[in-house]
């Protein structure tokens, strides 16, 4: 797994991860913005300069993740994560509360979503179709198209495992930022993440679609500066 590292020495750290099929080269503006913390900025597997990543689920990423902290001897860190990264940053938040100073949750994914009528009959056609003996076209989203068949193993299990039970264990001061505009991670996951995480703080950008953090960026990074700021009540 590849990772760098940058800013100050000594200083706080930030640990970055990023969405699915995306990089930490997607952070670059907040990761300069917060120059004067130590950053450390991770491309999860198969993504950025990173290999592997076929066959797990959402639990070995945030094992990689723990593991990771250990070989760089990180005792606490204030953790970002995007969309796929969110949830990594939940589990990791809910399973090892003495690394997790804060937790900034941004277009999160890992809340179970609402389904229409029309899913739930593309799935029945869909399994009617696989019992038929048939395979068939354009099943699975677009990102779900474009993997190889061990990362489809690792798309489904990582989409299908809902992370409500963990949010109820985390300690860490939690802020949670979702774009107004944002289809693929709805504004109700991120009401539901509020009313999960005991004590966590939302805002909602407006003009802001899944990628707030780059959409709004001038507003984001001031919104989590005076977020790391706080003291700790």
């Amino acid at each position: 797994m590849y990772y760098s590292v940058c800013g100050r020495k000594d200083k706080p750290i930030n640990i970055f991860l990023h969405g699915w099929g995306q990089s930490g080269e997607s952070f670059k503006d907040v990761v300069s913005s917060l120059n004067t913390y130590q950053n450390v900025i991770v491309d999860l597997p198969p993504f950025g300069k990173s290999q592997g990543g076929e066959n797990n689920s959402i639990f070995s990423y945030a094992n990689m993740v723990i593991s990771l902290c250990e070989h760089l001897n990180i005792k606490k860190a204030n953790f970002f994560g995007h969309s796929f990264g969110g949830r990594i940053a939940i589990l990791v938040a809910a399973l090892r509360k003495d690394l997790v100073q804060k937790l900034v949750l941004i277009d999160s994914a890992g809340m179970k979503p609402r389904r229409g009528i029309k899913y739930y009959f593309k799935v029945l056609w869909y399994k009617i179709q696989k019992k038929c003996g048939k395979k068939p076209k354009n099943a699975g989203s677009s990102d779900y198209q474009k993997l190889s068949e061990g990362m489809k193993a690792t798309f489904v299990s990582v989409v299908n495992t809902h992370l409500e039970q963990y949010c109820k264990l985390i300690e860490a001061k939690t802020f949670i930022v979702f774009g107004r505009d944002d289809r693929q991670t709805p504004i109700y996951m991120a009401k539901r993440l509020n009313k999960l995480i005991k004590g966590s703080k939302l805002s909602i950008l407006e003009k802001a679609g899944h990628f707030c953090f780059q959409d709004r960026n001038i507003q984001f990074c001031k919104l989590v500066k005076d977020f790391l700021l706080e003291e700790e009540t």
